[in-house]
C-alpha cells in the first residue's frame, strides 16, 4: 500500500513530467544546432525552446512550493523533504544549463556567421582586377573602422533627431507658458470684477435693510394716526 500511495503521489507525477519537459528541450536544442542561424527552421525551434523553458521554470517552482506546503503539514518525512530539495536542486540546475546552453549556441551561431561573412568579403576583394590582395587581418581592421564610422554617424544623427525633439518639446513648454499666463491674466480679471459685484451686493443689501425699516416706521405711524381719530370720533359721540 506504501509503494502505491508513493506511485500515485501528485508531486512524483509532475517530477517526471519536468524530467521528460527537460529531456525534450534538450533534444531540441540538439536538433537547433543543425540549422543556419537566419532559417525559418532554427527560429521555430527557438520560439518553440523558449516557451519551453519559461514552461519548465514554472514547473520547477510549483514543485518548490507544494514541496514546502508538504513539509509544513508533515504529510511526508524530513527525510523525503530532504530528498526531493535535492531532486528540485537538480532540475534548477539542469534549467541553468539548458539556458546557458541556448544562449551558447546563439553567440556561436552569430560568430559563425561573421566569420563566414568576413572570409567572403576578403576572398572577393583578393579575386578583384586591378588591386592588390589583402590579409584577413587587414580587412578585419578596415571593417572595424568602417564600422565604428558608420556607428558615429547613426550616433550623430541620433544626437540631430533629438536636439530637433527637445527644440520642439521647448516651444511646446513656452506655448504652454504663454497659455498659462494669459488664463492667469483672465482669472485676476475675473477675480476683481467678482469682488466689485461683491461690493455691489452688499451696498444694495444695506439700501434695502434702510428702506424696510422705513416702510415700517411709516405703518407705525399711520396705525398711531388712525388710532388718534378713532379716539376723536369716538369722544365726539
Amino acid at each position: 500500500m506504501s509503494l502505491l500511495f508513493i506511485g500515485e503521489d501528485p508531486w512524483l507525477l509532475e517530477y517526471e513530467s519536468c524530467q521528460r519537459l527537460q529531456r525534450d528541450i534538450m533534444e531540441q536544442l540538439t536538433e537547433r544546432q543543425q540549422y543556419h542561424r537566419t532559417s525559418d527552421k532554427y527560429n521555430q525551434i527557438s520560439a518553440n525552446i523558449r516557451l519551453r523553458l519559461k514552461q519548465y521554470n514554472n514547473e520547477v517552482g510549483q514543485l518548490t512550493q507544494k514541496l514546502n506546503v508538504s513539509a509544513r503539514s508533515d504529510s511526508i518525512t524530513s527525510a523525503e523533504v530532504e530528498r526531493r530539495t535535492r531532486q528540485i536542486e537538480e532540475l534548477h540546475s539542469k534549467g541553468l544549463h539548458m539556458q546557458k546552453k541556448f544562449n551558447d549556441q546563439g553567440k556561436s551561431k552569430l560568430l559563425e556567421d561573421r566569420d563566414n561573412l568576413m572570409d567572403s568579403k576578403w576572398n572577393d576583394e583578393s579575386r578583384g582586377s586591378g588591386s592588390q590582395p589583402k590579409t584577413k587581418e587587414n580587412q578585419t581592421i578596415e571593417q572595424i573602422r568602417a564600422d565604428q564610422k558608420r556607428m558615429l554617424g547613426e550616433q550623430e544623427q541620433g544626437l540631430d533627431s533629438l536636439a530637433q525633439i527637445i527644440s520642439r518639446q521647448k516651444d511646446i513648454a513656452n506655448t504652454i507658458s504663454n497659455e498659462v499666463d494669459f488664463h492667469n491674466e483672465i482669472l485676476d480679471d475675473l477675480g476683481t470684477q467678482i469682488d466689485r459685484t461683491d461690493h455691489r451686493v452688499r451696498t444694495e443689501t444695506q439700501h434695502i435693510s434702510v428702506v424696510d425699516r422705513k416702510d415700517k416706521t411709516c405703518i407705525y405711524w399711520v396705525f398711531i394716526i388712525l388710532l388718534f381719530l378713532s379716539i376723536i370720533i369716538v369722544a365726539a359721540i
